[in-house]
């Protein structure tokens, strides 16, 4: 058993330390080849089921939801202007829309208006780094993808207490729960508005700028991370959504110091988020691949999620060009994170089965690098 653990935990380290060389040389994100090298792993029996391998990946899923949700300034989001909140909302509300018209007439379970319309901005902050902010497209997409996430969050919660408790009494209650939850995080949120406004060097005093020897504000971070995990657990919900509550309360109060959410991300990044994509890519069986059709499932689901991203993004058109709104629409075509997230949920209550598992996760990967080559080649040049 300790053999069979430090064998582990030598490959895991082995793996994250390649895994961003081997990016480079594939032309890959560094997240999609990380699930590939964990499924290769996987297959050749070279990682194996472990408890301690699974809730490490498990503590990285909540702490990529955390590092999302760190990206969110609540402010800026509640101050964004009017008519493009209300083209946001439209365009949201349109992927939704097409989502469900999509499933009721090709006939796809309930599951896919979950997954179709789904907005993680986790890989529109990579485009930032390849293509730098001048981009209006760019910018409006992570703009409209702090909200998009945010919704797609609420709907993770939503279909996890759907799929842990059914309909029912449990259920109601479940949402009860996410109701007072949310009024509660309302009510804290104007309480620490209003306390910062009046004593704003207690922000300082939380998180100091200079001389912070003792790394208080990762203290104070990590501190808030575990405690929206203890709430969720105690309130019976989805914890990633708490995880994505804690980011969004240290973004929104604490942006005094800009460099603290790098500091963060460098702790997930370079250990823990690295664990949880090397885990999905264990689950998954590459033997799937050439079975019941998957790869045209697969490619047909990824042409649905571009297609109706592209409609619904439309609305945008006196902000953007077209070519910029094709641009947009591959920025959101990609939630990676979210879209196993909700597959994992089902899979685990049995509400897919194996093949469609596969097929999602493999969705995922396949978005990522479609969007990515198209992206790259609709914007050649970084702008500065």
């Amino acid at each position: 058993m300790e053999n069979n653990e430090a064998f582990l935990i030598v490959t895991l380290s082995f793996l994250i330390f390649i895994s961003p060389y081997v990016s480079k040389i594939v032309k890959m994100p560094t997240t999609a080849t990380e699930i590939i090298l964990g499924a290769v792993a996987g297959y050749f029996g070279i990682l194996k089921d472990n408890d301690l391998f699974e809730i490490i990946a498990e503590v990285g899923f909540y702490y990529l939801m955390f590092l999302a949700g760190a990206e969110v300034d609540l402010r800026r989001l509640l101050n964004l202007d009017k008519t493009l909140l209300k083209r946001g909302i439209a365009y949201i509300s349109l992927l939704y829309i097409f989502s469900l018209v999509i499933c009721y007439y090709v006939g796809f379970s309930n599951i896919y208006i979950v997954i179709m319309p789904l907005i993680s901005i986790g890989l529109v902050l990579a485009l930032y780094k390849e293509f730098g902010k001048g981009h209006k497209w760019l910018n409006l997409s992570m703009t409209i993808g702090t909200l998009g996430e945010f919704i797609s969050i609420l709907a993770l919660t939503f279909v996890g207490a759907v799929l842990e408790y059914g309909i029912g009494i449990n259920l109601y209650k479940s949402l009860g729960y996410l109701a007072l939850f949310l009024f509660g995080m309302y009510l804290i949120y104007s309480i620490l508005r209003t306390l910062f406004w009046w004593y704003p060097e207690l922000k300082v005093y939380l998180v100091p700028l200079d001389h912070d020897k003792e790394e208080k504000d990762i203290r104070l971070s990590m501190a808030l991370f575990f405690l929206m995990i203890a709430i969720m657990l105690y309130l019976h919900l989805e914890i990633a959504f708490g995880a994505f509550i804690a980011g969004i309360l240290i973004a929104t109060f604490f942006d005094h110091k800009a460099e603290l959410p790098h500091k963060l991300a460098s702790f997930g990044f370079g250990f823990l988020v690295p664990i949880f994509f090397i885990y999905i890519g264990t689950t998954f069986d590459p033997k799937y691949i050439l079975e019941g059709g998957m790869i045209a499932k697969v490619v047909g689901l990824v042409v649905l999620m571009i297609l109706i991203r592209f409609l619904s993004a439309l609305v945008f058109l006196k902000i953007l060009t077209l070519r910029e709104i094709v641009l947009f629409a591959l920025s959101h075509s990609m939630p990676l994170t979210l879209l196993i997230a909700v597959a994992t949920l089902a899979y685990h209550s049995h509400s897919i089965d194996t093949f469609h598992y596969y097929m999602f996760v493999l969705a995922s990967l396949v978005e990522v690098v479609v969007c990515m080559i198209a992206i790259k080649l609709l914007v050649p040049k970084r702008a500065s």
